[in-house]
Parts: C-alpha cells; structure tokens; sequence
C-alpha cells in the first residue's frame, strides 16, 4: 500500500437557541449537558493525542450560549431552572410544578446506556415507574429526598468519562450513590462551572496549536437555501409539497446577514477569520455558494448524495466509481468558482453515528482503520484522496458504552502515526495541495451546477414538504412580511430594532421545522412547537403588532409515541 490519504473529520457542534428573549431564562437544558458530556470529551481525546487533525465546526448560536453559562456561573445567577434546582438547599418544599418539572427532566436520557449502569440512578427509575400508573397524587409523595438524589444522578450521568477521571469529587459522589445533601449538590455544580466554562478556551487553545481547524456555520443555524428560494427543495424532489407562500422575503439579505455575523463573532472569539463554512444540515445550493464566495470563504462540505444529484445532472447517468468522484474537492462553475467543495462519505460517517456503538471499542476503531485503508488501495488515479468524515461530535456518543471514550481513543491512537493515513484538515489539505483559494488542483473536480439538497437524504425532506412543516413556513414568511413592514414605518428604536433582528434570526433556525413531523418523539415536537409558536409571538410582540390567533394553537399533530431521545435531538443522519 503506497498511496497516502487524507483523513479529514469534522466533527459538529450544535444546539439550537434555547433562551427565551422575553425572560432570560432556558427552556431546555441540552447546551450545558453537550458541554458536560461531550464538548468536553471530544475536546479531551485530542489533548490526549496531539497527532491527530480535525477540524471542529461551532455554531456561533451555540458559543452564544456557552458563553451566556459562563456568565451565570460566575454572578452565581442561575437562569437555568433545572440548575436553579440543583443548586437549592432544600428541596423538600418545592412547588407542585417544580416536583413535576424534576420528574420530567431527569429520565430524559439514554436508558441502556445511562441509567441501567448505574444502580442507584436505575432504583430512582424503577420507583418512578412503578408509582407512575397511579397518577401525579402518589407521585408528589415522592420525598425531597429523592428528588435531591435524582437531580444529583441526571447530572452526574451527564458528565463526560474524561470529566470524571479529572474530578475526583464525581467519583466520590457516585460512590456514596444516595442521600445527597445541598453540599453534595454544591461540589457537583461547581464541577459543571469549570466543565462548561473551560469549552471555549480549551478549543482556542487546541486551534492556536494548529491541531485543529474551527469552521462556523451561519449564525442562527438557517437552512439557508430554502431562505433564498423555496422552491430550491423542487430540486431533489421535483413533487414536493412547498409553502403557500412563494418566497421568503428578504431571504438572500437575511443568509448573508447569518454569514456576516457568523465571520464576526467568530473573529472576536478566536483571533481569525474561518476559512470555511458547514452550511446548517450541509444544506447547499448554487446560490448559497455564491454568498459565501462573495464573504471569501474557501471551503464548504456537504453530503454525498447531493455530490451524486449534482453528477447525475450533469453527466445524465450514474457514475459507478465512488472511490473515484467521492475522494476529491469540487468547485462549482461561476461567481462560486472558488469556493472548494468536499463531500461526506456517509458509509463511514454513519458508521460512527450508528453502527460501531454497538461494537467493541478496539473492534469498531480497527474496522474503521481498515475501511480507510481499503479506500487508499483502490485508489487508482494517482493523486491522493482525501476522505471526509462529517458527523455531529455530540449526538452519538450517549449510545456508546461510557461516551464513546474506549472507541475514540483507539480510533486516535491506531491513526496517529498510521503510515498511509494522514489526518487533516480541510484548510490545511488545500494550502499543501496547491495554492489555497485557487481552483487548479489536478485532483479537483468541476460541476456547471450543484443540485440544492442537504446532507440528510440529499434532500430538504427533513425541513419542508409535509402539512406541518410547510405550515410552519407560512408563518414564518408572514412574520418576516410584518418585520419588513414595521422597518420601514421607521417606528422602533434602534435598540428595538435589533431586539426585534435577534429575535427573527432565532425563528429562522432550522431546527424549528426539523421536529415537525410524525418520525420524532412526540413529546419533543411538542416542546419544539411551543418553543416555535413562542418565539413567533415575542417576535411580534417586539414589533409591537398583535400576533396572528394561529400561534395559541399547536401546529403539528405528528409524533411517534412517548420515547424521548436524549439530547434534545434525534440521532440525525450525521
């Protein structure tokens, strides 16, 4: 085996926004768990293995939230309620909605793989279930006791491996296994301060080092093709079902408004300029690489099957060597010209996100080598490929036995000094195989055009086309009508001009038309509706207009059964 290879992870860090404008406080919790647990482990394994390359991909939306933590936890203002309740000295007089809350919050985890392991977190389980049948009168005799000792294992089960192995008092803590006490509770939260505080640091610390690259996605995580032409979804599916209304207004301002901030927040942070984007969901179109040409970004990633859509339109037929059109940068004809394109090979990237958790570590970490090396001795062009593995550095791992901590580490330590794989980064592939913002690589492919799809199906299936998430949309584009109009009038501050912005960019998310439909939990798209129709109305309420009578109302009416995937997201196609 002679022929070298380029190994690029990107590993993707995303949670959607979930503050409440109106009031400062978190709906949800998922930020500062992903911090405890993942952030901070994945950012563990390449300290542990400084040889290893990848790069990491941040949503500012995300560092946005990190950052507002931060900051509670070092005023010791807590506008996290789950937290709140965690740092209370006495549990034992909690208001029915608060019981109920702790009730609610505290199983919301992967059972198999971080309750069941744990015998005193699982008794707290199985007491619940067996008094569950008998409605919430028996359940409010559940003690204080035990609702200090539940929050106590919700947050320790949500610790990452590496963060135990650095605390001792997590160990200590999980060894006295009950009756918890407030100064328990204090020592554990003090641990989730520094965890989460410590995320942004550690990752500048890691880019500075030149180990790895930090990408940015647009601020708000948009799905940014469908804001600029909603009938871009027409592209992959050529009979999809599309919104009543036709555009969404303003869509290539608003998409270049997320790319600028992105670049922004991003320079403030890290001390440089990104030098590329993971479009939200590897949601990619013609137009959206023109933008992002037009902000001088060099790279973009998407997923194969919109590599396959776009060749299958160009040459009119199947191309039947992967090894051969999948392993290799792109660059689209046009004002995008110099944008340079890289495509997921989901084989690979789904292994990892589905597949190996069910595997030994050294196991599933040797298979995955092995598959890599497999690709560099079929490779017959004579230039060096260049594999892109891409997949979300934090959904996956709660499937694995202990965070994925024995996989990933003999994944980095079978590849730090492998003689054929060389891990990279995408910058970095691009400065050593020719000049970077070039488009004269031997190696690189061309395209007259790319199909608009995403990295999930190679469609936007996931995000509009059924009843609920057109719906969705609808009312999104009659917000942003109302937006326009209310600028115009010249009728707000601009202190509430930009109130009214930050709103908009959040109800702009993508994850908001992600959870409708009846392929998710149902009591996750119930939240992510309220959370939704919620923020439609502030946003109106900034505006100063009545909300439409719509937004009382739920929108969806899907959902598949009471199961709640931990995480606050299902396991996506990444």
């Amino acid at each position: 085996m002679n022929t070298s290879l380029d190994l690029v992870f990107l590993w993707h860090m995303h949670q959607p926004d979930y503050r409440d404008y109106a009031t400062g406080e978190f709906s949800l919790p998922w930020v500062y768990l992903h911090a405890m647990k993942d952030y901070s482990d994945m950012a563990s394994h390449l300290e542990r293995h400084p040889k290893v390359r990848a790069v990491v991909n941040f949503v500012p939306i995300l560092l946005d939230q990190l950052e507002d933590y931060e900051q509670q936890f070092a005023s010791n203002q807590l506008r996290d309620p789950l937290l709140r309740l965690l740092a209370r000295d006495d549990l034992s007089c909690l208001s029915p909605a608060e019981h109920q809350f702790i009730l609610d919050s505290c199983f919301r985890s992967n059972h198999t793989k971080m309750i069941a392991p744990y015998p005193a977190y699982k008794r707290l389980h199985d007491l619940f279930r067996t008094l569950e049948p008998s409605g919430d009168v028996v359940l409010s005799y559940l003690s204080g006791q035990y609702l200090a000792d539940l929050l106590t294992w919700y947050h320790l089960a949500w610790c990452g491996e590496s963060v135990r192995r650095e605390h001792d008092v997590l160990v200590e803590l999980m060894s006295k296994g009950e009756g918890f006490d407030a100064s328990d509770r204090q020592q554990l939260l003090s641990v989730i301060g520094h965890t989460v505080s410590g995320i942004i640091p550690r990752y500048r610390k890691l880019a500075a080092s030149g180990q790895i690259e930090i990408s940015a996605t647009p601020h708000y995580h948009p799905l940014a093709p469908l804001l600029l032409d909603l009938n871009s979804a027409r592209e992959s599916i050529p009979d999809s079902s599309l919104p009543q209304s036709v555009r969404y207004p303003g869509g290539h301002s608003r998409v270049a408004a997320h790319i600028h901030s992105a670049l922004e927040t991003h320079r403030a942070r890290f001390g440089v300029t990104p030098q590329g984007i993971w479009p939200a969901e590897g949601a990619v179109s013609t137009g959206l690489l023109e933008l992002l040409a037009q902000q001088d970004c060099h790279w973009a990633a998407s997923g194969e099957t919109v590599l396959a859509n776009s060749l299958r339109a160009a040459h009119g037929s199947d191309l039947a060597d992967r090894s051969y059109y999948l392993y290799r940068p792109y660059h689209i004809s046009g004002a995008s010209k110099k944008v340079h394109c890289f495509f997921r090979d989901d084989k690979l990237s789904d292994l990892i996100g589905f597949e190996y958790s069910r595997w030994h570590g050294k196991d599933a970490a040797l298979h995955f080598v092995a598959q890599v090396e497999e690709i560099a001795r079929q490779n017959h062009s004579g230039d060096s490929p260049v594999v892109s593995v891409i997949l979300d550095g934090e959904n996956a791992w709660e499937y694995y036995p202990y965070n994925g901590y024995y996989f990933l580490d003999d994944l980095y330590t079978a590849l730090e000094d492998h003689p054929v794989i060389q891990t990279n980064t995408f910058s970095d592939y691009l400065a050593n195989t020719g000049k970077q913002g070039s488009f004269a690589f031997s190696n690189e492919g061309e395209l007259p055009r790319l199909v608009a799809g995403s990295w999930v199906y190679g469609t936007f299936s996931t995000w509009i086309g059924c009843p609920d998430k057109d719906r969705a949309w609808d009312l999104l584009c009659m917000a942003k009508q109302s937006y326009d109009m209310v600028l115009v009038s010249g009728h707000l501050t601009e202190v509430e001009r930009k109130a009214a912005e930050r709103q908009l960019a959040s109800c702009e998310s993508s994850d908001w038309f992600w959870w409708f439909g009846d392929y998710n939990p149902s009591h996750a798209v119930e939240s992510f509706d309220r959370l939704y129709r919620h923020n439609l109305i502030h946003l109106y309420h900034l505006l100063k207009l009545p909300a439409p009578a719509t937004l009382n109302h739920p929108l969806s009416h899907g959902g598949r059964g009471d199961e709640v995937e931990a995480g606050g997201a299902m396991r996506r196609g990444s």
